[in-house]
């Protein structure tokens, strides 16, 4: 043993050797194009292990391409990363399956198939509307059982809210027995179970602060903007805390990415936060949301469905991330310095990649990192110091408005397009500009899920034409604003009635033309919860005036009320300079939408901090154009048939000189 022992040993010095003779000749590296440097202290020569924090993690690229590591000579030191991550868990149907109805309950016992340890077990049921609560027993011969866990909620709400998980402690167990409490409800049918395995190893998680920094209530959902306080974080779990004493909810996380040009959010992850209680039964609580994702940006955004219900209350967020560690081979003790911040590097290669086994056995690092401190031998710049933040030469000629610009400092700028704005645009918007100083400023469009409400004037307008037709007008502060959804109450109880949303829009004749926007099916009963209806459309409204309505049929007329229209939340986010005092340039029918290289760098410019900038008052450069589907009207119009009548008479004076003339008896 001993010499087994010995000779393993050997082996490992052996091949700490032959790696650290293979870089003992590594150059000298110029570390100009390199930001920022953080000094950590080596002991002595060999492999040693630290964890990076997440200063560090942020100042890297998102795939660490551009860390290094230097001796206080320069010499480049070779590493390598390890990212602990969970191991894919087992899960599988049950062996055997059989649910049988016994006084007051449902009893499901299994056979689980699993000889590893069971960390949970789903429970699959038709049934749409349910709360259980259900009693976890184990055992090995199918005869002796061992309460597990009594009280666990399994439920599936209407708004969609399901929990059919069951989670005990890790153990090994040929059986499984459920109980469902079926004394205060119905019993449920239960028609089958998967069983989970639980995790073979816990993997290191560490907390992550987190800052709540905005929190808007739009369509039922509440939206958290919650800042990581870095980038490039791998994110174990989040946990909404709050005390609010029953509810389920919904969860999805997303993050901002750059897509075909545009910002636009992509989901990360999601999940089911509740706290239920069954009667007689003491609470229980899933506050937590697994994600195990990196998260690109230091923003997060969570949106909390609440439907009908009213928002929670929300005291934090907490998170929880994976540990990043780096393991170095030092052929010298002294300082050393780990560098990060260069946009151009590729992804280094060394042979210490192929010393797992090895790296195992490193030394922690005692002292750790220093904070983040500029590269003495790189120029300081600003964000995205070589990108213009003025493009080619703008023209006014053509632009109908211009705002100013108040930007809060120098660098990225966020600029939300308000309605003034989205209502004198173009749909796609490709009449927006910004310009500093006679030429543009480039930007990206920032495509969110958020919304604004507006504010709408409703009032009840019957046809007297159509007696059984109920119908309202919605009244807009702004004709052509981009209102994509609408929702409203009814005071009836019992009903199904098919509900159109419309407006008048004229003719090149100046008729009144009907132009259907959207319709939905709307059905209530006295059972069913009094859910407001909503509705959602794409095309864009050309008037200030919508009309809704729907034919009652023989049945009394249906009674809506609080009617809200939402029109989605547009930003722009581009680079300023010091002194820029830029303008938002909009409203240009013949424009066509600007082409920026600024894209190419957008992932840049979306991770970094931003400041959130404000328009100013309209200016109006010239008189609006006409919108589609108007007419002339009033003076102008007088004067537009006025010039066509005279062209036409012209015309045909034209064409009657131009006839050959006739004799007497038709004859030429």
């Amino acid at each position: 043993m001993k010499a087994k022992h010995d000779r393993s040993g050997w082996q490992c010095v052996l091949a700490v050797a032959v790696l650290w003779l293979g870089v003992v000749g590594a150059r000298a590296a110029s570390w100009a194009e390199w930001r920022q440097r953080q000094e950590v202290a080596v002991e002595g020569t060999g492999l040693f292990k630290l964890s990076l924090p997440p200063e560090t993690l942020e100042a890297a690229r998102p795939g660490l391409e551009d860390l290094r590591v230097a001796d206080s000579a320069g010499n480049e030191v070779p590493y390598l990363i390890q990212r602990p991550v969970p191991v894919g868990r087992v899960s599988r149907n049950s062996k055997s399956f059989k649910a049988t109805l016994a006084t007051g309950a449902t009893v499901v016992v299994i056979e689980t198939g699993l000889t590893q340890s069971l960390g949970g077990v789903t429970l699959e049921t038709p049934a749409s509307a349910f709360l259980k609560a259900v009693k976890v027993e184990g055992s090995a011969d199918g005869a002796t059982w061992s309460e597990l866990a009594q009280g666990v909620p399994v439920f599936r709400m209407a708004n969609g809210a399901e929990q059919r998980d069951i989670k005990f402690e890790a153990a090994s167990w040929a059986f499984l027995r459920f109980t469902l409490d079926d004394r205060r409800t119905a019993a449920i049918p239960v028609t089958g179970a998967r069983v989970h395995a639980a995790e073979a190893a816990v993997v290191a998680s560490e907390t992550q602060s987190v800052r709540i920094v905005e929190r808007v209530e739009s369509r039922g959902e509440t939206v958290l903007t919650l800042d990581l306080g870095a980038a490039n974080l791998t994110l174990s779990e989040l946990e909404i805390v709050t005390e609010e004493p029953l509810f389920a909810r919904t969860v999805t996380v997303a993050t901002r990415e750059v897509s075909e040009g545009e910002i636009r959010e992509r989901s990360l992850g999601g999940g089911l936060i509740y706290r239920q209680a069954v009667e007689g039964m003491a609470a229980r609580a899933g506050l937590s949301v697994p994600l195990e994702t990196q998260s690109p940006t230091r923003e997060l955004l969570v949106k909390i469905r609440n439907g009908d219900s009213p928002p929670l209350v929300i005291s934090e967020v907490r998170a929880r991330r994976r540990p990043v560690f780096l393991v170095l081979l030092a052929r010298q003790a002294g300082p050393h310095f780990l560098l990060t911040g260069n946009r151009k590097v590729a992804a280094a290669r060394y042979d210490l990649a192929g010393a797992g086994a090895s790296a195992a056995s490193a030394k922690a690092l005692a002292g750790g990192l220093a904070g983040l401190a500029p590269n003495p031998d790189f120029r300081e710049t600003e964000t995205l110091p070589d990108v213009e933040t003025r493009g080619a030469a703008f023209d006014k000629k053509g632009w109908m408005f211009r705002r100013p610009v108040t930007l809060a400092k120098a660098g990225v700028a966020q600029i939300e397009l308000d309605a003034k704005v989205l209502a004198n645009t173009q749909a796609s918007l490709a009449d927006v500009r910004l310009v500093s100083d006679g030429r543009q400023v480039p930007f990206l469009f920032e495509r969110t899920s958020l919304e604004r409400k507006v504010t709408v004037e409703f009032s009840v307008r019957p046809d007297p034409k159509r007696p059984r037709v109920s119908r309202w007008q919605l009244k807009l502060p702004l004709a052509a604003l981009p209102v994509n959804r609408l929702t409203c109450e009814a005071q009836t109880a019992l009903f199904q009635r098919e509900l159109i949303l419309f407006e008048e829009v004229k003719d090149v004749g100046g008729e009144r033309q009907r132009r259907t926007l959207g319709t939905g099916l709307w059905q209530r009963t006295p059972e069913q919860p009094r859910a407001r209806f909503e509705l959602t459309w794409s095309a864009r409204p050309q008037t200030d005036t919508l009309f809704l309505e729907t034919d009652n049929g023989d049945n009394p007329a249906l009674e809506l009320a609080n009617f809200e229209l939402f029109h989605p939340v547009t930003r722009l986010r581009t680079k300023t300079a010091a002194g820029m005092a830029p303008e938002l340039y909009f409203g240009n029918a013949d424009a066509g939408a600007p082409r920026y290289d600024l894209g190419m760098v957008a992932g840049t410019l979306l991770s970094a901090e931003k400041a959130v900038a404000t328009l100013g008052a309209v200016e109006r450069l010239k008189k609006a154009a006409q919108r589609d589907g108007e007419t002339l009207a009033g003076p102008t119009a007088y004067v537009f048939w006025g010039a066509l009548a005279l062209v036409v008479v012209g015309l045909l004076l034209v064409i009657r000189k131009l006839l050959p003339a006739t004799h007497d008896g038709g004859k030429t």
